[in-house]
Formats: C-alpha cells, structure tokens, sequence
C-alpha cells in the first residue's frame, strides 16, 4: 500500500514537472485559495493562526537545537539569518510587552532565548563546522537597512509611541526576508540536510499560516481593517506584501522538500535557485 501511494504521489510530482508555467502558476494559486477557504471554516478564532505560526516556529528551532546537540556540527545552518531572526525577535518582544503582553510574548521570549542559544553554539561551540564563504548574502544593505528604512516610512498609526510603533513595523519587514541568507547559502551549497531542510519548512509553514490570517482577516471585515491598524492605505498593504513575500520565497523551496520526502530522499539536491 505505502509503495503504491508513494508511485501515485510521483506521478502527480511529475505531471506537475511537465506542464507550463502558467499552468503551475494556476495550480499554486489553486491550492493556495483552497487552502485559505478551508482555514477560514475550519479556524473560528483567527488569533490561532498566529499562535500556531509562532508556536510552530519554535519546533523549527528545536529541531535545529537537536541537530546541533546530537550531530555536534552547525554545517549547512546559516549564522546570518539566525542573527536576524534574534534581531527581529528582540525587537517583536518589546513591542509585544509595550503593546499586548499575551501567549505571543511568551512564544515570542521562548523563541528569542533558543535562537540565541543556537547563535551561541554557531560562533564559538561549533565554530569549526560552520562554513563561512558559503553564509555570504549581505545582510546589512540589503535587508536591515531597507527595514528600517521602510519602517521609518510605512508604519501604524496607533496611541503608541513613535518608536513603538517604527519598532512594529520594522519587524514586520524584517521577518518578511530573514530566511534569505539561508536560502542562499543552501543554494551554494547545491544541497539540504534534513534537519535544516525540516527547519526552512516549519518557517514556511509559520509564514503561511501569518499570511493566511491577515487575508482573511481582510477579507471578512471588506478592507475596514486599515482603518482600525493603520493610518491610510499604505500600512495594511505593506504588511500584506511582506507576509506574501515570506510565503513565496519558501513556497519553491516547500515544493521541493515534500517532493523529497514523498520520495524517500534524506538529502535534498538543489540545481536551480530556490
């Protein structure tokens, strides 16, 4: 039986392989749209998504924690996006006390202390293993510097402070990119192992689930949501956009890795760029 569900499953990666890029481009917005109706019905409180999101996002690191404790080596993970996921989650958690101190604070501080653990374990534990002309995106003029431009730019309008609500949103496009140096270093590697292929699929699972929730969250109240978050039109659509970015810079990669794993295949081999 697991034999011929597995020969079906490739015929349908394979089918999927041969057709157009408009035809997968139709199926990925298929699939994406069935999946948020079903959420919808299925999820009545929509704070869920986003606990789900961070709570999930914790699992992605204690299967790095695992990895790091048990195989004594850090090859493959990139220092980079874990020091920007530390950034945005020390910056979260202050605005998370400052403006709700609620589970998310908690998810949030759980999350913060284990990133900083495995940082720790990166840069002097396992310092040996961890491959450095691979980990090369530059991360300081293309993602924390625009953040924070942006953030300056495009930000709630809310009783909070100034700085608050900058903070807000500069973690909002922060997050919306920190996997990228990762991603990179995956595709000079030319190769995943499987618990950092695991790790890069729990974020896409988390992403998607932060997506879904402001889509329908937006669409249930018909747009009325800007005005309750936001000053004007810019900030709703601005957290829209990164949550969208998120999802689809790992959407290839997710693509890819329950392809690997509907195969049997521990190391995923990548030959074109996630």
């Amino acid at each position: 039986m697991g034999r011929r569900r597995n020969s079906s499953v490739n015929v349908l990666f394979g089918w999927v392989r041969r057709q157009s890029m408009k035809v997968k481009a139709f199926l990925a917005v298929t699939s994406v749209l069935s999946s948020l109706l079903a959420l919808k019905f299925l999820v009545k409180d929509r704070n869920h998504f986003f606990v789900a999101s961070e709570a999930i996002h914790v699992v992605g690191i204690m299967v790095l924690i695992y990895k790091l404790t048990t195989q004594k080596t850090c090859s493959g993970l990139s220092l980079k996006t874990q020091e920007l996921t530390a950034m945005f989650l020390a910056v979260r958690l202050y605005c998370s006390f400052v403006m709700e101190g609620d589970i998310h604070t908690i998810l949030d501080l759980a999350t913060l202390i284990s990133t900083l653990w495995v940082i720790y374990m990166i840069r002097f534990k396992l310092k040996s293993t961890y491959i450095k002309e691979l980990d090369n995106f530059p991360i300081y003029y293309y993602v924390v510097l625009p953040s924070a431009i942006l953030a300056i730019l495009v930000h709630p309008y809310t009783q909070h402070s100034m700085i608050s609500r900058i903070c807000w949103a500069f973690c909002v496009y922060l997050e919306s990119v920190s996997v990228l140096p990762q991603l990179r270093l995956m595709q000079n590697a030319k190769m995943v192992e499987p618990f950092t292929a695991h790790y890069v699929f729990a974020l896409g699972v988390a992403r998607f689930l932060g997506c879904a929730h402001w889509f329908i969250q937006v669409y249930e109240i018909g747009g009325k949501y800007l005005y309750l978050i936001g000053s004007g039109f810019l900030w709703l659509p601005m957290i829209l956009l990164a949550e969208v970015v998120q999802t689809f810079i790992l959407a290839d990669f997710c693509y890819y890795y329950i392809k690997s794993v509907m195969d049997g295949q521990l190391v995923m081999t990548l030959s074109s760029p996630v």
